[in-house]
């Protein structure tokens, strides 16, 4: 597997995966990195680089995970990684660059698009359907029938209340508890919904 991103996220994904996936190389753009872990990065990716392996985007943030994922789609097959202490339903379904991460669970009927993040101990529970580039933080819990829309993060201990609908590219408060919709580009902190956030260009 290759791993793109050498920062807190990409440090994460290396100490999941090398005690049992060979790791062919890391990659980032920030030229000043050229170690992560006791891995060489190589640095940015060349135009012309054949890929011998699948790649895992190990970026936290939600619109660069994005924008890395549609220019390099086509040129690579993208890896999911679930930790052997997760817990992922045999009827649940993984989209592309997905990670489950240790203590986390996925239930029956549950639907991830690609490129999401659950983090450690995050619980998604039944007939939950998660959009792409979604980042469910540490310990975030969401209860049954819950949507939530492409780049929305929801933050570290957030509690999202049955059958509530959180659109695109949202925000939700670390400890927050959300009981009605979100619409789309808005923040959600404590109980309460804020305005706006702002506009992103899908």
């Amino acid at each position: 597997m290759y791993i793109y991103g050498a920062s807190g996220h990409g440090r994460v994904i290396i100490d999941l995966i090398d005690s049992f996936e060979k790791i062919h190389g890391v990659f980032d753009d920030d030229p000043s990195v050229k170690e992560i872990l006791g891995y060489p990065v190589i640095g940015k990716i060349p135009d012309d680089y054949v890929f011998k392996s699948d790649l895992f985007i190990a970026i936290g943030d939600n619109q660069t995970r994005m924008l890395i994922s549609k220019k390099l789609e086509k040129r690579v097959r993208f890896a999911n990684i679930i930790h052997d202490s997760a817990i992922f339903s045999k009827r649940a379904v993984l989209g592309d660059g997905c990670v489950v991460m240790e203590g986390a669970i996925v239930k029956v009927n549950c639907v991830l698009g690609n490129q999401v993040i659950i983090n450690t101990g995050a619980s998604v529970d039944h007939d939950c359907t998660i959009g792409s580039f979604v980042h469910i933080a540490p310990q975030a819990t969401l209860c049954g029938g819950i949507k939530v829309g492409d780049g929305t993060l929801i933050g570290a201990n957030a509690i999202i209340l049955p059958g509530v609908t959180i659109g695109d590219w949202c925000t939700i408060g670390a400890g927050s508890i959300v009981h009605q919709d979100v619409p789309d580009g808005c923040k959600w902190v404590g109980n309460k919904l804020q305005p706006p956030l702002m506009s992103v260009e899908k």
